[in-house]
């Protein structure tokens, strides 16, 4: 089996080229490494380093591999990017992954995983949030993202190619980056061990669905593992589990030994009060379910910091 990781160098890819790896798949790896670090990339890999718009360059790379199939997680992150700056946000996101999946037309690649996110739901009307949740996206990243579901449903109708796409919840875990658009996850952690306070925005009593980033990378591998007719289409991934922000705060100053208190600070504008989805769709179609609980996958979380801080 032979699959391409597109922003493999990255938080959430790298972790599925681990996995690919220990089961003994020929993988490689496509990033340009604007959030992606080279050291996150196993030796053992075919890497090439470049970017999506380039459509030369990503053809080039699907014809030198031929792989079976792509898993696509190269992407423009940053939701206020996408709001300062739409134009360079769909460059990225949505004419690079035409570039992708007009390679992955050409050099026959059996099924691309796409990596979406709960941003394409907005404001949920009803909790848990499951896949026929209505779509309103409150950023030019979740419309980026929720273009591409479309676009891979019109390559799978004209050209027969199969995909599936992910929408994760909020995932965290070792590789996080806890600065830019990192994660609270992340940046709670570095800021708790470098004896730093947090931010909480609001009351802290807003809940959030947090996924260890080794349940994402196993639900990559169902997905290209499952047959075309349970696992086609969307997915959320998650654990179907809200847990505060007050929550997450307590277990992760208790984890690092903390006697910092969090600074209370007023709501931001547009910040979601609740949000967890559903994940049974992805038990049933791909036979997948989170399995780390929160507390080990924070107490690894805190190992990495631990290990890593400079």
């Amino acid at each position: 089996m032979r699959v391409l990781v597109t922003g493999g160098a990255g938080f959430i890819g790298s972790h599925i080229v681990d996995a690919l790896i220990a089961r003994g798949a020929q993988t490689a790896v496509l990033d340009n490494l604007s959030t992606g670090r080279f050291e996150n990339i196993d030796p053992r890999v075919n890497f090439y380093k470049g970017d999506l718009r380039d459509e030369k360059f990503v053809r080039d790379t699907l014809r030198s591999e031929k792989p079976d199939y792509v898993i696509h997680h190269a992407a423009q992150i940053d939701v206020q990017t996408s709001v300062d700056n739409p134009a360079a946000d769909a460059a990225i996101n949505i004419m690079g992954t035409i570039n992708l999946l007009e390679a992955c037309r050409a050099c026959a690649v059996r099924k691309i995983i796409y990596a979406s996110s709960a941003a394409v739901y907005g404001n949920p009307r009803y909790l848990p949030v499951d896949e026929k949740h209505p779509v309103h996206p409150l950023s030019g990243y979740g419309v980026s993202k929720h273009t591409v579901e479309h676009y891979l449903a019109v390559y799978q109708a004209l050209y027969g190619l199969d995909y599936t796409a992910l929408r994760y919840a909020n995932v965290y875990g070792p590789r996080q980056d806890a600065t830019g658009e990192g994660g609270v996850v992340a940046i709670f952690t570095d800021r708790l061990l470098r004896g730093q306070r947090c931010r909480i925005y609001g009351d802290g009593k807003q809940t959030r669905d947090f996924v260890f980033v080794g349940d994402v990378a196993r639900a990559n591998l169902a997905a290209l593992e499952a047959d075309s007719a349970a696992g086609s289409g969307v997915y959320n991934i998650s654990t179907g589990l809200p847990t505060s922000v007050n929550e997450l705060y307590n277990i992760l100053r208790e984890i690092t030994g903390s006697g910092l208190e969090p600074e209370y600070c007023p709501p931001r504008a547009g910040d979601i009060e609740h949000s967890y989805l559903d994940e049974r769709a992805a038990a049933t179609g791909l036979k997948w379910r989170a399995t780390r609980t929160l507390v080990d996958g924070l107490r690894d979380t805190v190992e990495y910091y631990k290990q890593t801080q400079d």
